[in-house]
């Protein structure tokens, strides 16, 4: 038995998206960490592909979204729907959103991208570890003692050494099946199991097939072999997604795929056939004593717009730097409640608006399979709020029918394009933030956050006058908001600081 001397603050039990952006975000903080992840190498299934505009300006806080975007670079072009009785005949189907397709860059700073989960994780493995992060792959989690003053970790690698960790807390990032979450005897709910599905992944030259017609999901509307293709690299690989047989011998694929391409005789590798259960199943706690449930071991939900994958990210984004405050010591350990405070809720909606979701590509946006209200999807990516948690609720109306987001506290900061040609979220580094207007020279006090002062069209927009503030935290979601100067200034931003972080 190895022991580990020199200890890491934080152990991350997984090394997927979620695992390797908890680390990621981490290091920003200035927190140490080990990664363990028992697979030997990320993973080779495509998986989630859709990176959303959120989370892309999480990559753009950790600066790596210039990174992202290049791994994602041979499905740039490929951001359409199609539709058609076969692949061959399919046509795009113009994109549409509920309340019109915005100018987004009103809306985020971020360009959302595909690119695919095997392509992804590499390049969040490698930056993680050129920044100093401890990753360690073929490396399994075989025990674990949540005690008083830490967790206690037993790890053994490929090699069969076993070592023994301590760290003050776990993130447990292990997936669907979570091990850790099971050990830990929290249960779920939601809608459970809504179905049954197949995803055949495959590899076919269809380059010249798709040109001109390029599209990241192509709807499969023949009686023969219905489904929907996803675009893995535009041209070679691919997945097709279908309920119907999913339990048909391995050899039966290829003429299944070759029907629904519409080309008797292309040529076709089968990769892999995966069945699974689309569902909905929610952790009833995300903490428990020290350890935290993150992505798929805290929420599973239907594959819309890889929302299980980019929810999990905004987890560990939410829990890191609550973290990083607690081991400094400039917060109460308290302050760690509000990750499941704030994330559980909002991990049910999205799980919850996901399954309802309809599976044809020309109603998903417009129709709920029952009769609960869909949001607005630009809201559920932008737009959703903490009502209770790490912040001082003002009361303030919201809706999810459209993006709502005019400084609410419990929302994300809105973008709001500078003089200098940053955004607004650029303006909130590792620790939290006072944003003034014009007016709000009052505010410059002894205390030590960085206080930037914005131009005179911005309070209208944030339901400021010239005088008042938002603090923002460094998750980017605002905690307080003081509409007008108060008579004594620091004293109120004391007073909502303390309240903010115990």
């Amino acid at each position: 038995m190895m022991y580990n001397v020199h200890e890491p603050r934080v152990l991350i039990v997984g090394g997927g998206l979620v695992g390797l952006s908890a680390a990621l975000f981490l290091r920003r903080q200035g927190v140490a960490t080990v990664l363990v992840e028992r697979r030997p190498t990320t993973s080779p299934q495509p998986k989630a592909r859709r990176i959303n505009i959120r989370t892309m300006e999480l990559f753009g806080q950790l600066g790596i979204a210039e990174q992202v975007l290049d791994a994602a670079r041979d499905l740039a072009a490929h951001q359409h729907f199609a539709a058609g009785p076969t692949l061959a005949q399919a046509e795009r189907i113009p994109f549409t959103l509920p309340g019109g397709v915005p100018d987004w860059s009103t809306i985020t700073p971020a360009t959302a991208c595909l690119c695919a989960q095997d392509l992804l994780e590499p390049v969040l493995r490698r930056i993680a570890v050129a920044r100093g992060c401890d990753v360690r792959f073929g490396v399994e989690l075989t025990d674990f003692a949540d005690e008083p003053e830490g967790v206690t970790a037993t790890i053994r690698a490929a090699d069969g050494v076993v070592e023994r960790l301590r760290a003050d807390y776990l993130i447990a990032a292990d997936g669907a099946s979570s091990p850790i979450r099971e050990r830990l005897g929290i249960p779920r709910d939601g809608r459970g199991t809504l179905g049954r599905a197949v995803n055949v992944y495959f590899r076919a030259d269809l380059a010249d097939l798709v040109r001109g017609r390029e599209f990241n999901l192509c709807q499969i509307e023949g009686a023969d072999a219905p489904g929907a293709f996803a675009s893995i690299d535009g041209s070679q690989r691919w997945i097709f997604t279908t309920t119907e047989e999913v339990d048909r011998p391995l050899d039966e694929w290829p003429s299944v795929l070759r029907t629904a391409i519409g080309v008797p005789d292309m040529p076709i590798e089968l990769l892999s056939v995966l069945p699974w259960e689309p569902g909905m199943f929610v952790a009833e706690q995300y903490r428990a004593g020290r350890v935290f449930l993150a992505g798929d071991a805290a929420h599973v939900m239907p594959p819309f717009a890889a929302a299980g994958a980019n929810t999990g990210i905004e987890d560990v984004h939410n829990l890191a730097w609550k973290l990083a405050a607690v081991l400094r010591g400039e917060a109460d350990p308290a302050l760690l409640d509000t990750y499941h405070t704030e994330r559980r809720p909002v991990g049910w909606y999205i799980a919850d608006q996901s399954s309802i979701r309809t599976a044809d590509l020309r109603t998903m946006n417009r129709e709920a399979t029952d009769a609960t209200p869909l949001a607005d999807p630009i809201a559920l990516i932008l737009g959703n709020r903490y009502r209770a948690g790490a912040l001082i609720d003002d009361g303030s109306p919201h809706t999810m029918a459209h993006l709502d987001s005019t400084g609410q506290p419990g929302t994300r900061l809105p973008h709001r394009r500078l003089p200098d040609g940053r955004s607004t979220l650029d303006l909130i580094g590792t620790s939290c933030a006072l944003l003034v207007g014009p007016a709000g020279t009052a505010w410059k006090t002894q205390l030590p956050l960085e206080i930037h002062e914005l131009d005179q069209d911005w309070p209208d927009t944030v339901g400021l006058s010239p005088t008042g503030a938002l603090l923002v935290r460094p998750d980017q979601i605002i905690a307080w908001r003081m509409p007008s100067l108060p008579s004594e200034p620091a004293t109120e931003l004391n007073a909502a600081l303390d309240r903010i972080m115990r």
